[in-house]
């Protein structure tokens, strides 16, 4: 089961929630998402967990904890949201596109 952490401290990395995590059970997975420019946290990660009752026993342990003097925020993942590809990928882009030649 995939869980949602956020309000993560800038600061933490991904062996402090690993450490974390297994305090709950096992961690099968575990990401903190960056900025693809600055390479820096986005102050959120996702941790996957090795079956359900695990996950469930995280979240009631983590959720409202102080990591780094920030309250975390930890849930089950949703799943993500397709979002078009490309610069120009939707029709009001393409054309604005147009309009622009």
């Amino acid at each position: 089961m995939r869980l949602y952490v956020g309000n993560l401290p800038f600061s933490a990395t991904e062996d402090d929630l690993l450490n974390l995590f297994q305090q709950a059970g096992t961690v099968v997975q575990c990401n903190i998402i960056t900025d693809r420019l600055t390479e820096r946290s986005k102050g959120f990660a996702f941790v996957e967990m090795s079956s359900a009752e695990e996950a469930n026993r995280a979240m009631a342990q983590f959720n409202g904890q102080d990591l780094g003097g920030r309250i975390l925020r930890v849930n089950e993942a949703r799943p993500r949201a397709e979002r078009p590809q490309g610069r120009f990928a939707t029709a009001g882009h393409a054309e604005w596109r147009e309009e622009r030649r």
